[in-house]
């Protein structure tokens, strides 16, 4: 009788649980589907006052954080836009595909200033990741999202027409079909190095009086000036994103779009932008769930750029590919946290230099491989801001003090170490203090670890390099025109055509003579005999393929 009972019960306990889990799935198939909208912006360290910065003037951004998972230590994997576009789009470290130096596709325009023959030397090309990487973004196209970027890409290789349904400057969620889920990037660029030069004559609103001047800089009134201009840009940018949200909220999306705000990289200031430097890293990201879910929240973890794709395929329950060197934070199949954070710095074209960064939560670590070069050198782009034109003058005067070593020196360390907690601002070197030498063996060895398990390719000559990528010569290869097999449907006057491409791990885009976009092609297509359609196929380096057209037309 006993076990009877028992047995009854347990029979009853798994039939409640069977209902439970069903009535789970049917609530969730009853949601609407979940988006992603991605707003970024470029060249900012976290100056916003959700962080703790008196001077941002960032309401929407500050009011936005009360519902939002705010991300304290997340980093970009380097100190420039390029190299960190393409490592967010393809979920890959710059240096393991070859997209580390600024710019492969496009060299500077100074060339007429550059004597080193063997910088005149190098060619430009595109980053070429191993066989089968995708942009992330076809694989949420793959599942029915519609993905638009509005509109910077940069990801040192061409962007490919696989990528997104639209990536222009009338690029929206808006464009999509009804009901469509949606993954939007708006990328916001009024805070770039830029603008602190193109908008030196508007009128200041932030007081320079007031800013605070980070010791590894001169405190003079140009240098001030360009601080304040820079949180006058800070501002416009806040503006600009409680545009993007009040958009939104209108389109009745609101509790069903995970919103990612971050930037590009840290401050666009000298210093800064292209250094391997918290400065130059570290980025603000806050992240809203649908019903401010967790919202107000602080989140202390390490977040690397690598992270963001698999991420995002974690919350949309999308299988995340093998290749992808990065661990879902989020959704899912969120990964434990990460132990450190990494970061490279390449070619700034014409400047070069090979540094190479590791972080946990305290403790930072760089490997500089030509120590015999300083960390300055000629670099007529960033030299437009009046901000740098000041710090050169300090250095040739010598009026540059000890806080400011980096800038005035010659060259540099072998190796660096910072203690972040207490030296923020990484002024002090502590790589030959014994006191640190078990954090410097720990993380030099971290540093060796994650160049062995990746590769990089930074330490190649990059004519060298282009070999590599585009074996054996260097010349870059075209995708091959996608072929068509067509088959007619017994009894209709319907064709089910298959499209193949003989490039290994291309992907292949179709469209119609009367599609505004083209789309991407997953699984056979079913069409009415004697329509045409458009294709071509892209893999990513690679020249896109010519365009062919055809008419299905099977007897």
């Amino acid at each position: 009788m006993k076990n009877g009972i028992i047995c009854f019960m347990h029979l009853l306990l798994c039939l409640i649980l069977s209902c439970q889990k069903e009535h789970k799935q049917q609530v969730e198939k009853q949601k609407p589907p979940l988006n992603i909208l991605w707003i970024t912006n470029e060249d900012m360290s976290p100056h916003l006052g959700c962080y703790g910065d008196t001077i941002a003037r960032t309401p929407n951004l500050d009011e936005f954080a009360k519902e939002s998972i705010r991300f304290t230590h997340a980093f970009s994997v380097s100190g420039v836009c390029a190299p960190s576009r393409s490592c967010l789009i393809t979920g890959m470290y710059p240096t393991s595909i070859g997209a580390q130096h600024m710019r492969t596709q496009k060299r500077t325009s100074a060339l007429d200033q550059i004597t080193d023959p063997k910088l005149l030397a190098i060619p430009v090309y595109e980053a070429t990741p191993p066989v089968g990487v995708k942009c992330f973004t076809e694989y949420l196209r793959k599942e029915g999202y519609y993905c638009t970027n509005n509109s910077k890409t940069d990801y040192q290789f061409a962007n490919p027409v696989t990528a997104w349904d639209e990536s222009s400057r009338n690029a929206h969620w808006k464009n999509r079909k009804e009901g469509q889920p949606f993954f939007s990037v708006f990328n916001i660029g009024i805070t770039h190095e830029s603008q602190v030069w193109a908008r030196k004559d508007d009128p200041l609103i932030t007081d320079p009086a007031k800013v605070r001047v980070p010791p590894y800089y001169p405190d003079t009134e140009t240098i001030r000036r360009d601080i304040a201009r820079n949180y006058d840009n800070i501002a416009l940018m806040d503006d600009k994103v409680g545009e993007i949200l009040a958009e939104l909220e209108a389109d009745g999306l609101m509790e069903n779009t995970v919103i990612f705000y971050y930037s590009d990289h840290g401050d666009g200031l000298p210093r800064a932008k292209r250094w391997v430097y918290d400065s130059g890293l570290q980025v603000p990201l806050l992240v809203r769930f649908p019903n401010a879910e967790n919202g107000g929240t602080v989140n202390d973890q390490l977040v690397s750029f690598v992270d963001f794709a698999p991420t995002i395929l974690s919350l949309l329950r999308i299988d995340i590919p093998a290749y992808m060197q990065g661990k879902a934070f989020l959704g899912e199949k969120a990964d434990i946290p990460r132990k450190y954070i990494y970061a490279a710095r390449d070619r700034m074209d014409p400047a070069t230099d090979t540094r190479r960064a590791v972080r946990d939560h305290q403790f930072k670590y760089i490997k500089n491989y030509q120590p015999n070069k300083p960390y300055i050198q000629f670099l007529p782009y960033r030299d437009k801001m009046d901000l740098m034109q000041e710090l050169l003058r300090y250095k040739k005067e010598g009026l540059l003090n000890e806080n400011q070593w980096q800038i005035a020196s010659g060259a540099k360390p072998l190796e660096e170490l910072y203690d972040t907690h207490n030296d923020p601002y990484e002024i002090n070197n502590l790589a030959d203090d014994p006191e640190y030498k078990n954090q410097l063996e720990t993380l030099r060895k971290a540093h060796e670890n994650w160049k062995e398990k990746y590769g990089d390719l930074g330490h190649m000559p990059e004519v060298e390099l282009i070999k590599k990528l585009w074996p054996p010569n260097g010349v870059q290869p075209f995708t091959a025109s996608p072929k068509i097999k067509a088959n007619l449907l017994e009894g209709k006057q319907q064709v089910q055509i298959e499209l193949t491409c003989a490039t290994d791990g291309a992907s292949i885009a179709y469209k119609f003579p009367d599609s505004p976009n083209w789309l991407l092609y997953h699984q056979p297509l079913t069409l009415i005999n004697s329509d045409s359609i458009q294709t071509k196929a892209i893999r990513i380096g690679y020249k896109e393929s010519e365009t062919t057209v055809q008419w299905i037309n099977v007897d």
